[in-house]
């Protein structure tokens, strides 16, 4: 996924300040020595992450909050008429400190945290809150934009100009500036009592992932992962000081990677029931309260906005525009899901009873009988395939030959840039031309200090305006083999890193003049669908050929192995809609509360929702339980979960038309770069899909791709 925007108001409406330019300002007096303090001098103002320390963030926090203000002040104290340069390019050109620490911290705070960024995080996250009130509910600067924004059609602006004078009424007007005083006040103490909230829910969902992680005693236990995967389990309970045991690691989402290959029942029941109870079982880290907290004030901040519910504030600047919308796209699709899931799991409980074992398939059983399915169907299982894709081919070889055929950029590692983590690799990016387009750095390997799933994010975000090229980044969370083993991924993780490469293509091809268009500056709903279609190169046959080798041999992945895998793409389909569309319909059903329906019981409030919307399967849970969806209720894609679905409808109609136009060609890759990839947030997001395709997206491609044709 994208991260959305680092500063809290971009995270809530998609509005950016400007990143800070090229030429680096002497350090204010408070600041001398702290190097977040100017712009950094390494190439492309790429952060200096061995000079930043944890005690450099508040401070500098403080002071740019403090400029930042005193910027914005400026803006709407002006004694001059309002013009577009002197207000709405002035606000894109302020904030520069505060954009600087915000997005270095935020994304370290992600990727490689500690006690005391979580501190820092905990005390600034209302903080900033109250920053961001203190401008989009300052009633002179508003004044200003909307002098502006009502003569609009007069000032002669060009396209990109006039979209972002229009966005920035939007995001005022949906930041509350037309409340009346008293409602300001009462909108300013949610904004601050939901930031702490949201940064509680997050925090406590990294420690109940590290504190829940399955501790068996004995190699046996384990029977069925590799030797590898033992020994670093082995390693893993040494570090937390259980000699002799082993802890295999959760990841965020419900099912776990273990599953698929353990073979005692027992242990792959007891790794789904610790992976389904967390954050709801009595622990430290349970967020049950945080969840009805969270549900109630977002209801409530919708209701002092004017909207019936939060999902309906949230998806009326969305693609989608209503609840209707959302809700039609699920609710028809969960019938042919379920259904699908059904007659998956009687072919799942046929094997169950040829082996004469007497009992119901259940959510710790299905990873594991599925592969038993799909090996006795396709002649293959997941083992079969991980030789073959090996991390740095498929990288290397992989996503990143498949960029340089269809857009002509090229790659060249460099070890001279400083890095927050041992494991992250940086990359200079060349243009067709030769130009140096961005620097993209890899974090691949799992921590226990790092959020769990997979995001891109940028420190430096590409604008004309400001002469900045964008610093992206792309985390996954692959489990790290003992050292001198290789890195030898799943499927699943091989198509998760052409995934985020999509995006982080999305930034890098950005060409815009103003930052807050910059990159995956796009509805929700919208941002994932180039990331999605970049994961078609992963079996492109000359994309496959060129990374799919045995790591041992060299040995080209079989044909008939890889024609097994194209075969079963619809394979578990039923389960994988099944599970997504479940956790979306929560998404939706927590958000479409007014403040007086928020329930008591979060659990079973889940039970009725699933069971209402005809999801309540139980061997195929939510992708993600309430209690540890982070993605509702950290606040990135809050009544947004939806947006992936939705995003795929224009990705497989896309797909078709690259399969239409002879796939991986120069200039079908450029066409999209043209159009659509470059052109970030300038333009309504479903005009670039049309000038892109010629026409409105259609629904085919993805109910195909999906199984749910009936065919």
């Amino acid at each position: 996924m994208a991260r959305p925007h680092l500063l809290l108001v971009a995270a809530a409406l998609g509005i950016a300040f400007a990143q800070p330019v090229l030429a680096a300002a002497p350090a204010t007096a408070p600041l001398a020595g702290n190097p977040l303090a100017t712009a950094s001098t390494l190439p492309f103002q790429y952060p200096a992450f061995d000079k930043i320390k944890d005690e450099h963030f508040l401070p500098a926090y403080a002071e740019g909050m403090k400029i930042h203000l005193k910027e914005i002040t400026a803006i709407a104290n002006n004694k001059a008429p309002a013009t577009f340069d002197n207000t709405i390019v002035a606000m894109e050109k302020s904030g520069a400190l505060l954009t600087r620490v915000q997005t270095t911290f935020g994304n370290l705070q992600g990727a490689n945290t500690n006690d005391k960024l979580d501190a820092i995080d905990s005390e600034m996250s209302p903080k900033l809150a109250a920053h961001q009130d203190a401008i989009y509910l300052n009633p002179k600067l508003y004044a200003r934009v909307k002098a502006l924004y009502d003569k609009r059609d007069t000032l002669k602006l060009d396209a990109e100009s006039k979209h972002l004078l229009e966005r920035y009424n939007t995001d005022f007007v949906r930041a509350g500036a037309k409340l009346s005083a008293a409602d300001k006040e009462k909108l300013k103490e949610l904004n601050g009592k939901l930031a702490t909230l949201q940064t509680n829910f997050t925090q406590n969902v990294l420690k109940e992932i590290n504190a829940s992680a399955l501790v068996v005693d004995t190699r046996e236990e384990l029977d069925g992962m590799s030797a590898a995967e033992i020994d670093a389990a082995a390693a893993a309970a040494k570090a937390q000081g259980k000699d002799g045991k082993f802890v295999v690691a959760l990841v965020n989402t419900t099912g776990q990677p273990p599953l698929a290959v353990l073979t005692k029942r027992k242990v792959r029941e007891k790794l789904m029931a610790v992976s389904l109870e967390r954050g709801s079982h009595g622990s430290q880290f349970d967020n049950r309260q945080l969840v009805l907290q969270i549900a109630k004030a977002r209801a409530e901040k919708a209701t002092l906005l004017g909207y019936e519910n939060f999902a309906a504030y949230s998806l009326e600047d969305q693609t989608a525009h209503d609840t209707a919308a959302v809700n039609k796209l699920l609710t028809e699709l969960a019938t042919p899901a379920v259904n699908n899931a059904r007659k998956e799991a009687a072919d799942l409980q046929a094997v169950v009873d040829a082996d004469k074992q007497n009992f119901k398939i259940s959510a710790g059983d299905w990873a594991y009988y599925t592969d038993k399915v799909r090996a006795q169907r396709f002649a293959f299982d997941e083992s079969q395939l991980k030789p073959y894709f090996e991390l740095d081919n498929v990288l290397i070889n992989g996503v990143f030959f498949a960029a340089t055929k269809l857009y002509g950029i090229t790659f060249k590692e460099r070890k001279d840039l400083p890095v927050y983590n041992p494991d992250v690799r940086v990359f200079d990016v060349f243009d067709a031309d030769g130009k140096q387009l961005a620097i993209f750095l890899a974090d691949m390997y799992a921590r226990g200090n790092k959020q769990g799933g997979a995001w891109m994010n940028e420190y430096i975000s590409q604008s004309s305006l400001l002469g900045t090229k964008s610093v992206v980044a792309n985390h996954l969370n692959i489990p790290k083999p003992p050292a001198g083993e290789p890195t030898l991924l799943t499927y699943d993780e091989v198509t998760t890193a052409f995934h985020e490469f999509g995006h982080a293509l999305h930034g890098m091809f950005s060409n815009v003049k103003y930052p807050r268009f910059s990159g995956t500056s796009v509805p929700r709903d919208f941002v994932e669908y180039p990331s999605q279609v970049n994961e078609m190169w992963a079996i492109w046959p000359e994309v496959l050929a060129n990374y799919a080798k045995h790591y041992k041999t060299g040995a080209p992945m079989p044909k008939e192995l890889l024609d097994k895998v194209i075969a079963s793409k619809k394979f578990n389909q039923g389960f994988k809609t099944t599970e997504y569309l479940s956790a979306s319909l929560l998404d939706q059903r927590w958000h479409q509360l007014t403040p007086a329906q928020i329930p008591t019981d979060v659990l079973a409030f889940e039970a009725k929702s699933l069971k209402d919307m005809g999801v309540d399967f139980a061997p195929v849970p939510p992708r993600y339980r309430t209690t540890y969806f982070s993605h509702s209720f950290s606040g990135g894609y809050s009544a947004g979960y939806y947006a992936y679905l939705w995003s795929e409808k224009l990705d497989a109609d896309t797909v078709e038309w690259f399969k239409e136009k002879g796939g991986l060609k120069r200039e079908n890759g450029d066409w999209f770069r043209s159009k659509l990839l470059s052109r970030g947030g300038t333009d309504d997001a479903m005009n670039l899909f049309r000038n892109f395709r010629g026409r409105d997206p259609i629904i085919e491609p993805l109910l195909e791709r999906r199984g749910l044709t009936g065919k």
